[in-house]
């Protein structure tokens, strides 16, 4: 675009501009476009994804790619910024020095949404407990919205029908977000992540916080402290427990799912296995609790709900060995999660490894020398792994995926478990986690014709 074009754009009534597209951005793009409202969007790629749609459905809106104008944000009013930009980039600074209002998508859906909304946040199992509260409403007739960070963005779910809506949110989202008003939040659990982002633990936790600003009811997590926020006493508060629920809280006594003394249904009797979905299942019962789903309906819902791709989902069982992938494990948290919930004593062979995000992988040394016995690593970040874990087990290298799987098949033997949950991002060596689990996947399959 010239620059007479440019200074007539900045000379317009155009004050609002998208930064960044992917999936968040044009979303964001096709609500301001849905609502009448000029705009303009700017990425720094030359082909960044989306762009061939905003061209395609909204030829007319200003998009600037690659080494774009400065002053294009310098004289925005206000910045719709994708949550994979940082509040420090400097990109901003000239729009922030000249009072613009920086928000994100989700400031744009709760200012829309006439339904009430449940925000769900955490290091880890934030998606799989999303999605069994949407299972649970619809169980229970409910025209329910869900997504946000997972699936479908939360500016496309708007819909006027709509009874609830369920949004995963991620602390990229939350750091910039302000007034949410939710109807019930929660914070399932912090553990290191995203730590390259954050600078540290004390600003991460922050981030995940803000999920509580103004909401209604707050779900809370007792066996993390982390977890519980400062609220006014106005703000009702659920909790559950993996262990005796409190009188008026979720949690397991004599292998039952209860509400304080009400016996609800038999753990055994749940869809997906493990300790750490036992947790999931108590924090998806007490989100339903606060939005007044029924009993009936959520424990239907425990009972049909099966998991998610890529969360410690049963791959295969190949020569009497478990094959789980969590390519979704992507911290410290959820590897950890994974161990304690999956393995018995020296019956699973771990691969692990990516990029590490600045995690400590020491703390994952005493479920390793408990539960495994053997770690393959690989990925950018697998030396510094290997360094943090020697000595908790026998520890070997690999340079793919198909190699892990291979040399763990010929260490594994009746009733173990190969189990991906990396504890670590995928972008070394992957477009993504899931592109990851299917690697892992096909990589199984390829022993099961082998033999």
């Amino acid at each position: 675009m010239n620059q007479a074009v440019i200074q007539g754009v900045i000379a317009s009534s155009v004050n609002r501009v998208v930064v960044g597209l992917g999936v968040t951005g044009l979303s964001c793009a096709r609500f301001l476009h849905s609502q009448g409202q000029a705009f303009s969007i700017v990425d720094t790629r030359e082909d960044p994804p989306g762009l061939a749609e905003i061209e395609a459905e909204m030829p007319e809106v200003p998009v600037y790619v690659g080494q774009f104008p400065a002053e294009i944000l310098a004289a925005a009013d206000e910045l719709i910024v994708s949550p994979g930009i940082a509040p420090d980039d400097q990109m901003l600074a000239p729009a922030i020095a000249a009072g613009a209002r920086i928000m994100g998508d989700v400031d744009l859906f709760v200012a829309e949404a006439t339904a009430p909304v449940i925000g769900i946040t955490g290091s880890n199992a934030k998606s799989t407990v999303t999605e069994l509260l949407g299972a649970m409403a619809r169980e229970a007739g409910l025209d329910v919205g869900v997504g946000g960070n997972l699936g479908t963005a939360a500016l496309d779910l708007l819909a006027p029908e709509r009874k609830l809506y369920v949004l995963e949110l991620s602390s990229f989202q939350l750091e910039r977000a302000s007034h949410l008003n939710l109807a019930v939040a929660t914070v399932l659990n912090v553990s290191a992540d995203h730590l390259d982002r954050h600078g540290n633990m004390v600003r991460y936790h922050q981030a995940k916080h803000r999920i509580f600003q103004s909401c209604h009811k707050a779900v809370v997590n007792r066996d993390d402290p982390l977890t519980v926020p400062l609220l006014p006493d106005a703000v009702e508060v659920v909790s559950w427990r993996l262990g005796e629920p409190e009188l008026r809280g979720f949690g397991i006594r004599d292998g039952q799912l209860c509400f304080g003394n009400d016996v609800l249904m038999p753990v055994a009797e749940l869809g997906i296995v493990g300790r750490h979905n036992q947790a999931n299942a108590l924090a998806a019962l007490a989100l339903g609790s606060a939005a007044g789903l029924p009993v009936s309906a959520m424990c239907a819902a425990l009972k049909a709900f099966r998991g998610l791709p890529h969360r410690c989902e049963l791959v295969a069982v190949h020569n009497e060995v478990r094959y789980i992938n969590d390519s979704k494990g992507t911290n410290v948290g959820a590897t950890q999660a994974a161990l304690a919930g999956l393995g018995g004593d020296h019956d699973v062979v771990l691969i692990a490894g990516g990029q590490g995000k600045g995690a400590d992988f020491k703390a994952l040394r005493a479920l390793v020398t408990q539960h495994c016995k053997r770690l393959l690593v690989l990925g950018e970040d697998a030396p510094l792994m290997a360094d943090a874990l020697a000595g908790a087990t026998e520890i070997e290298r690999v340079e793919s995926m198909d190699e892990a799987v291979a040399l763990a098949a010929q260490c594994a033997v009746d009733g173990d478990t190969v189990l991906l949950s990396p504890a670590c991002a995928s972008f070394d060596m992957f477009s993504g986690f899931a592109a990851r689990g299917d690697a892992f996947r096909l990589a199984v399959q390829a022993l099961e014709v082998e033999a």
